[in-house]
């Protein structure tokens, strides 16, 4: 693990220390999980920006929010974003299957 040294504002180390008490745990510990959960937010905002620019496939954005593909369609339908599905993006996706790369 490597160690990083940030500033926060009054505010947000209030939150954290709120956190802390509710969930009985370590600083540390809190700081890992808010960080892991808004990479995991912001992967899977990135990867439907991408996938909504049609400059991705759904098997693709899927990958890059480290969700399954039917998590991802999923996703597109609690989101109302349109399915962006072409031939082209099967062909890709079937050959990627079995291939078996990623």
């Amino acid at each position: 693990m490597a160690q990083v040294a940030t500033r926060l504002k009054k505010e947000l180390l209030e939150d954290i220390k709120l956190i802390q008490r509710e969930e009985g745990a370590d600083r540390a510990s809190v700081l890992r999980k808010l960080i892991t959960l808004g990479l995991r937010r912001w992967k899977t905002d990135y990867a439907l920006k991408l996938y909504q620019e049609r400059r991705i496939t759904a098997w693709r954005a899927a990958e890059i929010a480290g969700i399954t593909l039917y998590e991802f369609l999923d996703l597109l339908k609690e989101r109302r974003v349109p399915a962006q599905y072409t031939m082209e993006d099967l062909r890709r996706d079937l050959k990627m299957i079995t291939s078996g790369s990623r």
